[in-house]
């Protein structure tokens, strides 16, 4: 996750929200997240895997945001180094890194099967590009949000907890009740 300052006024709403990506997966076999975060002038922490709602509640609270430039490189070069993960969730609001370097690295993720979700706070043209594709190249998805799209947020959030946990077919259960927001979301797993 990008904790830069500019994720600030969203970050509590961000941390609320993943945690509730727990919910949704208890009757698929549950889920596990590795919270990575980015901030400050070369801040990169890397914490534990986690496989509960409450312990993620609490390690992100734990975070603040602080100003700097963006490290995504950083969160898809550890990505790429992790055996058996599902895929990479990606919540951020700038690009401040050489493109093609993070279009390059999305791919790699496409070789190894590991889609990236990308979900853009904000409507940066130059940003959405660029994040569309990078998740594109991975065999991922994008979807924008921004302070008034929590609900929004939060099945995009559990829509790709029942992804991993459960799959294609179980993702295409989920959408089936869901806003369009996650049927776009399904539509560009297909891909």
């Amino acid at each position: 996750m990008d904790a830069t300052a500019s994720r600030e006024p969203t970050w509590k709403q961000a941390c609320q929200l993943q945690a509730e990506m727990f919910n949704i997966t208890d009757c698929l076999g549950g889920l596990s997240i590795q919270l990575c975060y980015y901030r400050g002038l070369t801040e990169f922490k890397i914490l534990k895997w986690c496989d509960n709602r409450s312990k993620l509640l609490k390690m992100m609270s734990e975070v603040h945001c602080l100003g700097g430039h963006t490290q995504i490189r950083k969160v898809l070069t550890h990505a790429l180094a992790q055996p058996d993960i599902e895929a990479v969730v990606f919540v951020g609001d700038a690009i401040e890194e050489n493109p093609d370097a993070l279009c390059q690295l999305s791919g790699k993720l496409a070789l190894l099967n590991i889609p990236l979700f990308i979900f853009h706070e904000g409507f940066e043209p130059y940003v959405q590009s660029i994040f569309k594709q990078m998740a594109q190249l991975s065999r991922g998805a994008y979807a924008p949000f921004d302070l008034n799209s929590a609900i929004e947020l939060k099945q995009l959030l559990s829509a790709v907890a029942v992804f991993v946990a459960g799959g294609q077919k179980a993702l295409k259960a989920f959408s089936k009740d869901a806003d369009k927001i996650v049927s776009n979301l399904t539509r560009q797993l297909k891909k």
